[in-house]
């Protein structure tokens, strides 16, 4: 009986029933594939919404919260994607870190004009004054909430499939989430580090086991430097990142705004030939390369 060898590639084939459970090298694209069993879709992907190379990506605009649709190539809907941005929870937070701030302000005012009244060094007010800034943006993020990412099937939000988890309110210079399949499991962490984003944006996923497994970075070093003197320059400058798998350079996957009115994203994953990469884990990644870094 002739077996059928299916491709992660989506190339089908088919041999003689001595191969069956053999290896066999696919002549379209490479990979190795046990004849018999079908590689097409593994597993981590079975789901429908999930089983494609290319995932549209638009967020919607006059939103509170920050919203996203996730649409095939031919632009069909097929996931949506909600950020709450805790509106009024975040004005709290602020008025109460300003309130702080205040306080803090004016004793180390009248600090400083005692001292200089007796005639001696104001160096601890004037410390004070220099630390207020980072007092306030401190205190604003421990009143603030946690900001989680919520991946539904249906813009009712009535099956959730996966979520995006802010690990703690305050980090620096680091922020990690972590990425939860339907049922709470864990399935990776996402780290980016503030400073290293000074001179190019990266993001580091990682295993539950803590081992790396794939790094998003911007583009081109020398374009991520104009981006910090000119800013996006109208979208001429607009911001795309590569993702490689682990600390090496082989590019898998691309996530590039598209120059448009409203702004829309293509997180591409063709290259990514035997899909290796979950796209639960990708599609996560590339959410947060959009929302995470406020772009």
């Amino acid at each position: 009986m002739p077996v059928v060898v299916s491709c992660r590639c989506r190339n089908t084939y088919t041999l003689k029933d001595e191969y069956a459970g053999k290896l066999i090298e696919c002549p379209q694209c490479g990979a190795v594939n046990k004849a018999g069993e079908s590689t097409l879709t593994p597993k981590s992907q079975a789901d429908e919404a999930f089983n494609r190379d290319i995932f549209l990506l638009r967020q919607k605009h006059f939103a509170i919260n920050q919203k996203y649709q996730v649409s095939d190539e031919q632009g069909n809907p097929i996931l949506f994607v909600e950020r709450p941005t805790h509106f009024w929870r975040q004005v709290l937070a602020l008025v109460g870190a300003y309130g702080v701030t205040a306080v803090l302000y004016m004793g180390a005012m009248a600090g400083v004009v005692a001292v200089s009244a007796d005639g001696e060094n104001g160096v601890p007010g004037m410390i004070v004054l220099l630390l207020l800034p980072v007092v306030f943006v401190t205190v604003a993020m421990a009143l603030s909430k946690k900001r989680h990412v919520t991946f539904y099937r249906d813009e009712g939000k009535r099956e959730k499939l996966l979520d995006i988890l802010q690990d703690k309110k305050i980090e620096f210079p680091t922020r990690t989430y972590t990425i939860r399949d339907a049922a709470g499991k864990p399935l990776a962490s996402l780290k980016k580090n503030y400073l290293s984003n000074i001179f190019r944006k990266r993001w580091v996923m990682r295993s539950p086991g803590g081992s790396v497994m794939y790094v998003a970075k911007e583009d081109s070093i020398i374009l991520s430097l104009l981006r910090r003197v000119l800013g996006p320059l109208y979208g001429l400058l607009r911001t795309n990142f590569l993702i490689t798998r682990g600390q090496g350079n082989t590019v898998i996957g691309e996530f590039k705004r598209k120059f448009t009115i409203l702004d829309r994203y293509v997180l591409d994953l063709s290259a990514d030939r035997r899909r290796d990469f979950d796209r639960r884990l990708a599609l996560a990644l590339g959410v947060m390369l959009d929302t995470g870094e406020r772009r």
